[in-house]
């Protein structure tokens, strides 16, 4: 209950921040790993995400070993305005599990859902909108290049939706039957120099039922270059119904702006049951976007945003304007 209550006042604190929002002219998801980034994927921008994983898990004190496989997905699209997108995240796995406690070893097989979440999340505050309106110094070339302190202040955003427990008698769920239950995600994301992103989520889960969890991920992800990246994460988790710590680390191929494939795996370092994942996954995106949006600021730091920004979309249209290199004289015919 505790964390609760300090979860509860983290979202009121970052509820009085200022809003803003980043629309990105390429791809971003969250895979491979298993966080959520701070930003949505913008308005109109329909997003998604799937993965095909092979593991195994053995379990000395139950003496148990299986094979698993498991598919999971993840359905993303942005409304209304550039800071909200509403989600359907899930994954299906199958077991096949040899029991060796007798003289004679037994198979059983089944298979589930082991998440089906919808929600949505908001971009709460954005601190690189506002640096990129500041524009970079002009007389510095040192000041534009190094760590400062101001890159220690994360994009914020919130998650919240409801897991649908959809059958009964899952082996992958805390509750024996058909159940709704809310999830909560603080989300924080540093986009550091020289292609480092690092991503935090504190997770609070299913705190309505008799096995509340609660979790942590932590991914730092480095962009080689505009096409490639690798990414380590860590992940928490807590309850009386399951607690592990996994570690993931992967690759990322970005084929072109709208489409990503995966390669990553998955170890944790128990042995109750100690596992390995390997997956492949894919990312792709719909984008039907059309503006980017800006949150409108009162008083003079409003004006002036908003001056600059007419300024620097009709220096841009003036480039583009004749970019066959004709130019028109005073009465309108070309030379």
């Amino acid at each position: 209950m505790r964390n609760l209550f300090f979860f509860l006042f983290l979202i009121v604190f970052a509820f009085t921040t200022p809003l803003s929002a980043q629309y990105t002219d390429m791809l971003n998801a969250n895979r491979p790993g298993g966080s959520q980034g701070a930003f949505s994927v913008g308005t109109n921008v329909l997003q998604l995400e799937s993965g095909l994983s092979l593991g195994n898990e053995e379990h000395r004190l139950l003496f148990t070993d299986a094979n698993t496989f498991s598919w999971d997905y993840a359905v993303r699209y942005g409304f209304l305005k550039e800071e909200l997108e509403v989600s359907l995240m899930g994954s299906f796995q199958s077991n096949k599990v040899t029991d060796t406690r007798g003289a004679n070893n037994f198979e059983r097989k089944f298979a589930n859902f082991k998440s089906n979440t919808l929600g949505a999340k908001y971009l709460l505050y954005d601190p690189y909108r506002n640096r990129e309106a500041k524009g970079p110094n002009l007389y510095s070339w040192k000041a534009n290049n190094r760590i400062q302190w101001s890159d220690l202040i994360p994009a914020i955003s919130v998650y919240a939706g409801v897991n649908l427990d959809i059958t009964e008698d899952n082996p992958f769920t805390p509750e024996a039957e058909k159940s709704i239950s809310p999830k909560f995600v603080v989300s924080t994301q540093n986009n550091f120099l020289g292609g480092f992103v690092f991503v935090t989520n504190l997770i609070v889960n299913r705190v309505t039922t008799d096995t509340p969890e609660y979790g942590y991920i932590l991914t730092l992800t480095h962009a080689t270059n505009r096409y490639f990246s690798i990414f380590l994460e860590n992940q928490g988790i807590k309850s009386d119904f399951y607690a592990d710590q996994l570690l993931r680390g992967g690759v990322a191929v970005l084929i072109n702006k709208d489409l990503q494939i995966d390669l990553s795996g998955t170890i944790n370092f128990k042995d109750t049951p100690s596992l390995w994942r390997a997956r492949l996954g894919v990312a792709y995106r719909f984008d039907m976007h059309r503006e980017d949006e800006f949150i409108e600021e009162k008083g003079k730091s409003g004006r002036e945003k908003r001056r600059r920004y007419k300024e620097q979309k009709k220096e841009k249209n003036e480039r583009n304007k004749r970019k066959d290199g004709w130019e028109s004289d005073e009465d309108g015919s070309q030379m």
